[in-house]
């Protein structure tokens, strides 16, 4: 009874370490209550009056009845062992040299108002060497409301800057350009296969993160990675999402050869998500990142605790191959209620692609101003569009927007866009001289609600 109310205030205390023991063993001990109840009743009975053939009759008809009552606790027994594990898998400390923050159960959050994580799609496939991380998206998540805006990167977006903390910072001072090109979703790779500048093994998620939030001017919290055919398996044992196609989508090879997504309002599987989200036939990168953060909204939409349940082995099953993360375990029981503060907010979206921002050259200073106001915009109770930045209102808001100035103390301190020298004061080598400015993009692009975006 006592952890029944402590579920209903809370449902994530059902991921404490502590409770999924609790339930494994309580499960154990009803089961052999059961049988042992099932067994001396059998024995009441006295089946040796019976002749030879009632006997075995009466002894099958007991054994079957133990196994029957027995089941369910031993069914709910693996589920429960299954969880555990899955859990000590998929968050596992990070062997990365960091030394995550304790979680106080008075305040997980450390006063935080909003808490950033960056959701990552790597694509580790055969013929490829590494990790390259295609997909990269922050979900900015105000702690009190759940109103969430998704910040959506492309992976050419180059020339990112790096904090001063960052040992990245010294080797690339006027910008990360690897191979001459310096694309986003090569930055985890390259920090990975360089240990002796990061100084250690695994510091390419720290690498993304500190790059990712110093061009949004928010402080990145936490990070989680999804391998791409891992997904696949994932959205197949959660039954397919229910997503609105607009046009055709080809995919396979460079002319689609492999397979066709029709346009409609479709249930699509685990390969036809994957590929939906991953396709550039007949389009390219910036409308693949559109599709991406349909396929996330989707997710948190449709898949509901029943859909879980009801498909708990299979998920587990492809969740213990395809997560990376750096979410600390003891977080978990806090992230399930603001999950479902998430699931029942406003969703908005915003993605930093042409003709917003050019991807070769980026302003930088607009990027973090845009995201400023769509963070702002989100906290509001107004209707689903965000963030909208005309040259005027722009200008005035980023100079006072800083966390200190909000007189009501609703900006985060994960929200900190004059924390530091903005990344537009140096440009790369190959575009020295340019101005800050000198991008043929528009400034009134609002960031908009998934359901306008995706029709949910």
């Amino acid at each position: 009874m006592v952890l029944v109310l402590n579920l209903k205030d809370n449902a994530g205390v059902a991921l404490r370490g502590s409770t999924l023991t609790a339930v494994m063993v309580g499960a154990a001990v009803c089961a052999l209550a059961w049988f042992t109840l099932v067994l001396l009743s059998f024995i009441a009975l006295r089946p040796q009056r019976l002749h030879q053939t009632g006997q075995v009759v009466s002894g099958i008809v007991a054994g079957v009845l133990c196994v029957a009552v027995m089941a369910p606790f031993a069914f709910t027994a693996n589920t429960i062992r299954t969880a555990n594990q899955l859990l000590d898998d998929v968050l596992a400390p990070v062997d990365d040299g960091s030394t995550p923050a304790p979680v106080r159960a008075e305040d997980p959050w450390n006063g935080r108002k909003r808490v950033n994580f960056l959701l990552v799609g790597g694509d580790a496939a055969g013929n490829r060497v590494g990790v390259r991380t295609d997909s990269m998206t922050v979900a900015s998540v105000n702690i009190a409301t759940g109103n969430t805006v998704l910040f959506s990167l492309p992976r050419n977006l180059q020339y990112v800057r790096f904090p001063p903390s960052s040992p990245l910072r010294k080797v690339f001072p006027n910008g990360f350009n690897d191979e001459g090109q310096g694309l986003l979703n090569s930055v985890w790779y390259y920090a990975d296969n360089n240990p002796q500048v990061m100084g250690g093994k695994n510091r390419g998620a720290q690498a993304l993160k500190d790059a990712i939030g110093y061009t949004l001017g928010l402080h990145i919290d936490y990070y989680a990675m999804v391998d791409m055919y891992g997904f696949a398996a994932l959205i197949d044992a959660v039954g397919g999402l229910k997503i609105r196609v607009e046009q055709d989508v080809k995919w396979g090879g460079k002319f689609g050869t492999a397979g066709t997504i029709k346009a409609g309002y479709r249930t699509l599987n685990g390969e036809e998500v994957l590929w939906y989200g991953r396709s550039r036939v007949d389009t390219d990168d910036f409308s693949r990142m559109g599709r991406q953060r349909c396929v996330i909204g989707a997710l948190a939409q449709q898949v509901t605790p029943a859909t879980v349940l009801a498909n708990f082995n299979r998920i587990a099953a492809a969740a213990r191959h395809m997560f990376r993360t750096d979410i600390p375990r003891d977080l978990l029981e806090h992230l399930v209620p603001l999950g479902m503060k998430v699931r029942n907010a406003k969703i908005t979206s915003l993605q930093f692609v042409p003709p917003l921002i050019y991807t070769g050259n980026p302003d930088w200073a607009k990027i973090r101003k845009l995201t400023l106001e769509a963070i702002r915009e989100s906290m509001t109770d107004r209707g689903a569009v965000a963030a909208t930045a005309s040259p005027m209102t722009s200008a005035g808001s980023a100079s006072s927007a800083t966390p200190s100035g909000s007189p009501s103390g609703s900006m985060s301190p994960s929200v900190s866009p004059s924390a530091s020298p903005s990344p537009s004061a140096s440009r790369t080598p190959v575009l020295a001289g340019a101005s800050p400015r000198a991008t043929p993009t528009p400034n009134d692009k609002p960031a908009k609600s998934l359901s306008e975006l995706c029709g949910f």
